[in-house]
């Protein structure tokens, strides 16, 4: 289930705070350097830097 088109306007990456964007499962970060993954457990977003998945 997607989230909420407010919710993913107003959450950003704790580590960059750069804009997520929404991609299967996971927050993905917008930001050039960063790119981390964030998982999404029961329709709840995880923004933990250490739960993240680092870019491959």
């Amino acid at each position: 289930m997607p989230l909420e088109a407010g919710l993913l306007e107003i959450l950003a990456c704790p580590a960059c705070h750069a804009s997520l964007k929404e991609q299967d499962a996971e927050l993905i970060c917008t930001g050039q350097d960063c790119g981390l993954a964030y998982p999404v457990r029961d329709d709840i977003p995880v923004l933990l830097v250490d739960e993240a998945r680092r870019p491959a």
